[in-house]
């Protein structure tokens, strides 16, 4: 238990350092390049680094957890602790146990954190950069829904509500109906529109008979659990969503028979792919020899980083061709932390000890 602590306090520590870094180097180098762009003021531009910050430890967590586990392992076979370690009988899994257990732990705060606005935060710092507000309105959104395509003026997903409301219901392919509404507001589940009317054609059209049907309609509810944040999310196509947000989109369009590619990618992105953080940590730490006398620790360092760096790009790349449609979510996510998940179980098998056998 003593190692443990001992190892999982200089683990954390560097950590600290290493994701600190990371941060300031990502942010200040972010600002030099968009800081004439930014608005005037002083306030504004606090809470887009701010949010440029939090977009950081997104991208950068996972990669600090395993830079962190390489410079906690340098320094204990610097300083000769990981021989002593070995010598009091401590096995190869005892000294690992340590890095894969502070790194899940950490990885799961950092997938809760996705619960919470912290996964928009690089959308809204766009949207400081490019408005002055971190929310911005959402223009012209047009789509179907139960049987009716829809049309939004304006969207504002934080106050829930919407501006110019267009409603079609259309039967065996020829416009039926049209309901027109100058805003509606989200509650109770529904968008609520207080006033509106709608103009509906007749069965058949004819000189003797009844012309277009006009009414109106007072606390018409449409839309039911469409919520503004799943508007403006889906049909943007945008791919930054709230967990929460993820699975009410998943369990709307998986209802309504919507492509929830999108959705999939998204969960998959926030649940799946931090899993790649432990089993690096795993596959890397039994490629350190435990001592200096068969170890050149620049090569080593520059080796071990190289490769952190080109694991973390493949996935980032791979992730983006999913959000993208360009390849399916499983293929794209999934499967590349299933094998290196694969790969850590054999470089654990093969380096245990026989008594831990």
């Amino acid at each position: 238990m003593q190692a443990f602590r001992y190892i999982a306090y200089h683990y954390v520590k560097y950590f600290l350092v290493i994701l600190s870094a990371l941060i300031i180097f990502s942010v200040g180098f972010d600002y030099m390049g968009v800081g004439d762009k930014l608005p005037k003021s002083a306030n504004l531009v606090l809470i887009y680094l701010m949010y440029k910050s939090f977009f950081a430890i997104d991208m950068l967590l996972p990669l600090s957890l395993v830079f962190a586990m390489i410079t906690t392992k340098i320094f204990l076979i610097r300083s000769n602790a990981l021989v002593a370690l070995y010598s009091l009988g401590y096995s190869k899994t005892d000294v690992l146990k340590p890095f894969v257990v502070v790194a899940s732990v950490i990885i799961t705060g950092y997938v809760a954190l996705h619960a919470t606005s912290f996964a928009r935060a690089n959308e809204y710092a766009d949207n400081i950069r490019s408005s002055s507000q971190y929310i911005q309105p959402t223009s012209d959104l047009f789509f179907t829904f139960e049987d009716k395509f829809i049309y939004f003026g304006k969207l504002y997903p934080l106050q829930e509500r919407a501006d110019d409301i267009r409603v079609f219901r259309l039967k065996e392919n020829s416009l039926q109906e049209v309901l027109v509404a100058d805003s509606a507001s989200y509650a109770d589940g529904y968008w609520n529109i207080k006033k509106a009317h709608s103009l509906e054609k007749p069965a058949l059209l004819s000189l003797q008979g009844n012309g277009i049907l006009i009414e109106e309609h007072n606390h018409f509810r449409l839309l039911k659990g469409f919520r503004p944040k799943i508007l403006d999310q889906v049909y943007e196509g945008k791919v930054n969503f709230t967990i929460f947000d993820a699975i009410d989109a998943l369990v709307l369009f998986t209802n309504e028979k919507l492509n929830i590619d999108n959705i999939k990618s998204a969960l998959y992105r926030i649940f799946i792919t931090p899993l790649f953080v432990p089993s690096l940590i795993v596959i890397i730490f039994f490629f350190v020899p435990i001592s200096t006398r068969f170890l050149n620790i620049t090569f080593f360092s520059f080796a071990a980083i190289l490769a952190t760096l080109m694991t973390w790009a493949v996935l980032f790349m791979l992730t983006e061709l999913s959000n993208n449609k360009t390849i399916s979510s499983e293929l794209g996510i999934i499967l590349p932390v299933i094998v290196l998940f694969f790969a850590s179980l054999f470089q654990w098998h093969r380096n245990r000890l026989p008594s831990e056998g």
